[in-house]
C-alpha cells in the first residue's frame, strides 16, 4: 500500500459504519492514556484484528508479551452469539516499541502488541457471517478490547483510533444509480501518469449491502491495489462494485443460475461504463472483469452480454450453470481470454455443473486463450496454519486469485506467454483488445 494511514477518509467511513449499526463503531479520537488503537489486516480467510497499540511511558516496567492480558469482546444486535465467540482472551505473540500507528521505533511512546490470528481464531475477526431473511451476509461487529498491564494493573478499555491499512488508499464513497437501483462501490486510482488498465472485482454472495469495505476485506479483494500486483500493470485502476443484495438475484428475489435474468447486470454495466467515462486515463482496451461465486456468475454474465467490451476475464468458483449457456453464446465469447479457478471439492458451485463443461465447450469451440486452474483442495498457501495439510472450504478458490499464485492449466502444465511461465496477474496484464 502507498500509505499506511489516511485519517480523514477512514475515520469518517468507520463512524458511518457504526451509525448504520445503531451505535458508534469508532470511538472519538483522543490522546487519553487509557485509549488504544486497533489495527485490522486482511487475510486469506477475511479480516482480523492483528495488533493493538497502547500509549505508554518510558517508565512502564516490563513490556514483554507476558506482561499484557488482552480480552476481546464481540457483539452485534443482528444475531445471537455464543459465549465462545463473544468474549475471550487474545494471545499476544510479541511486543515492540512504536509510534501511535504501530510503526516500530527504538524509543517510541507506544507499545504495539502483535496478536495471534488464524483461520479458526474466531475472536480475531471483526466481522461475522449472519443469516437473515433467507440469505446471509458478512457484517461488521461491535469489536472492543480490554487490555491490562499485569504487573501494574494499568488498563486500556476504550478505542481511540482504528486503522485498516489494506483499504486506506481506496475511495469508499462511490455510489451509482440507474432506474431506481443504487450500487455502492470502492475504487482505487494509481498515482502514475499516462493510460492504465482497469481491474474490476465482483464479490461473492456474502458481501452484498451498502458498505464497500466488506467486499474489499471479506475475501482480500483489496490486494489488487497492493504494490506487488500493481507492478505487473504499471499501475491499474481497481473498481469493486457492491450489490445491494446478491448478484444472482432474480426478479422474484430467488437465485438465478442463468436460467432467467438477474436484476443487477444492467445497472452494473452502467456503473462500469460511467466509471470509465469519468476517468479518461483508463485504457479502454484493457478493462478486466472477474469475481468469485456470485461475482463469478456476474462476471460471466457481463462477458456474455458484452463480449467485445472486456479484454479478459478471471473467474473463481463460477456459479453460472453451464446448462443455461447456449452454443451461440460459447461462440460469442470463445475469443475472450479467460482464466477460471475452481476446486474439485467445491460443494457450493459444483464444478461438474458449472466450470468443467463450460471449459470443455470453449476448448472444443476453438478457444485459444482459455485456462482452468483446477485444484484438488483450497489450502493454506502461507504455510503458517498447516500448509497443504490445512484445507479451507473448497468453495474458496478465490484465495489463489487474490494471492496471484495460480499458474497452471487444466492439464497441469504451466500457463506460458511467449514460452515464459506466467501467473494469473502476469497473464492478465498482457491482455489487450
Amino acid at each position: 500500500m502507498k500509505s499506511f494511514f489516511n485519517p480523514p477518509r477512514i475515520l469518517i467511513v468507520l463512524l458511518l459504519w457504526g451509525l448504520a449499526q445503531g451505535g458508534p463503531l469508532l470511538a472519538q479520537s483522543s490522546t487519553a492514556k487509557d485509549k488504544y488503537t486497533l489495527i485490522i489486516e486482511g487475510y486469506d480467510w477475511g479480516p482480523a484484528v492483528n495488533k493493538v497499540v497502547l500509549p505508554v511511558s518510558d517508565t512502564l516496567a516490563s513490556m514483554g508479551k507476558e506482561a499484557f492480558r488482552v480480552t476481546a469482546h464481540r457483539s452485534t444486535q443482528l444475531a445471537e452469539m455464543g459465549p465462545e465467540e463473544s468474549e475471550g482472551q487474545r494471545k499476544v505473540v510479541y511486543t515492540y516499541r512504536s509510534d501511535g500507528k504501530g510503526k516500530r521505533l527504538a524509543h517510541g511512546d507506544h507499545v504495539t502488541l502483535v496478536l495471534y490470528v488464524a483461520p479458526n481464531e474466531v475472536l480475531g475477526s471483526p466481522i461475522k457471517y449472519i443469516r437473515a431473511n433467507n440469505r446471509g451476509s458478512n457484517q461488521w461487529l461491535d469489536y472492543r478490547m480490554s487490555v491490562t498491564h499485569v504487573p501494574t494493573g494499568r488498563s486500556w478499555n476504550s478505542e481511540g483510533h482504528r486503522l485498516i491499512p489494506p483499504i486506506a488508499d481506496f475511495d469508499l464513497q462511490g455510489r451509482y444509480t440507474q432506474n431506481g437501483t443504487t450500487l455502492s462501490y470502492a475504487s482505487y486510482a494509481p498515482n502514475e501518469t499516462g493510460k492504465h488498465p482497469l481491474i474490476i472485482w465482483l464479490h461473492g454472495g456474502g458481501e452484498g449491502g451498502t458498505d464497500p469495505s466488506i467486499p474489499l476485506l471479506a475475501n482480500k479483494a483489496a490486494h489488487y491495489a497492493s504494490d506487488n500486483i500493481q507492478a505487473y500493470f504499471g499501475g491499474a485502476f481497481v473498481l469493486v462494485p457492491q450489490s445491494p443484495t446478491f448478484w444472482m438475484q432474480a426478479a422474484n428475489g430467488a437465485y438465478t443460475r442463468g436460467q432467467e435474468e438477474d436484476v443487477y447486470n444492467a445497472v452494473l454495466m452502467g456503473l462500469i461504463e460511467q466509471y470509465v467515462a469519468d476517468h479518461p486515463t483508463i485504457d479502454k482496451d484493457r478493462v478486466y472483469v472477474g469475481g468469485c461465486s456470485n461475482g463469478g456468475y456476474m462476471s460471466l454474465k457481463l462477458i456474455l452480454e458484452h463480449p467485445d467490451y472486456f479484454a479478459a476475464g478471471y473467474i473463481s468458483a463460477l456459479a453460472y450453470h453451464n446448462a443455461y449457456i447456449s452454443d451461440a453464446q460459447v461462440e460469442r465469447i470463445k475469443h475472450m481470454p479467460l482464466w477460471f479457478l475452481h476446486a474439485k471439492d467445491d460443494g457450493t458451485t459444483v464444478p461438474q455443473e458449472t466450470v468443467l463443461p463450460l471449459y470443455e465447450r470453449l476448448i472444443a469451440a476453438g478457444a485459444e486463450d482459455t485456462h482452468l486452474s483446477f485444484y484438488d483442495h483450497v489450502v493454506d498457501i502461507t504455510g503458517f496454519y498447516g500448509g497443504a495439510d490445512y484445507h479451507y472450504n473448497g468453495h474458496w478458490s478465490w484465495i489463489y486469485s487474490h494471492a496471484n499464485t495460480a499458474n497452471f492449466d487444466f492439464d497441469g502444465s504451466l500457463v506460458r506467454i511467449n514460452g515464459m511461465p506466467v501467473t494469473l496477474m502476469e497473464w492478465m496484464a498482457k491482455q489487450s483488445k
